[in-house]
């Protein structure tokens, strides 16, 4: 069974078409598979559609829809939500002090890459799947086996 944390450009690909669906895609019907995501994807996906109907990518209704799906998975435990906690947000803290000057690492990113570093430790992570640069670049400097669905 192959453990894997998706951060929010990640997992917004399973519901929108854009370059990495495909991959993703692929992870969602391995039924062996166990996805994670944190409490803040959760905010951070609703925030993300919504982006998309203000861009004119989707429609209010499409927003909607997506947003109900969304959550239907949720409840239905596929991907599972890992809460956040203090030890995340200092974790965070410190991935900031380390990276932050050097490279472009934002607070949220922090907190996301500070959830997968936890579950990592924990045995229960085999990569972090993001589209996002930076993160996937801070992420192999600290350990973590990366996955960016935008390459083939």
């Amino acid at each position: 069974m192959s453990h894997h944390f998706l951060d929010t450009s990640a997992i917004v690909k399973h519901y929108h078409p854009e370059i990495g669906t495909p991959k993703v895609d692929r992870l969602w019907a391995d039924a062996g598979a166990k996805l994670f995501v944190s409490r803040l994807t959760v905010v951070e996906t609703v925030s993300v559609f919504a982006k998309k109907v203000r861009t004119g990518a989707i429609s209010a209704a499409d927003f909607g829809l997506l947003r109900k799906r969304f959550f239907a998975d949720l409840r239905n435990r596929r991907p599972l939500i890992v809460r956040m906690l203090v030890r995340h947000f200092q974790e965070a803290d410190r991935l900031l002090q380390q990276h932050g000057q050097a490279h472009s690492l934002y607070t949220l990113d922090a907190l996301q890459l500070a959830v997968a570093l936890d579950l990592l430790r924990q045995g229960l992570l085999d990569d972090l799947v993001a589209a996002d640069r930076p993160m996937l670049t801070i992420a192999a400097l600290e350990g973590l086996s990366v996955t960016n669905p935008e390459t083939p």
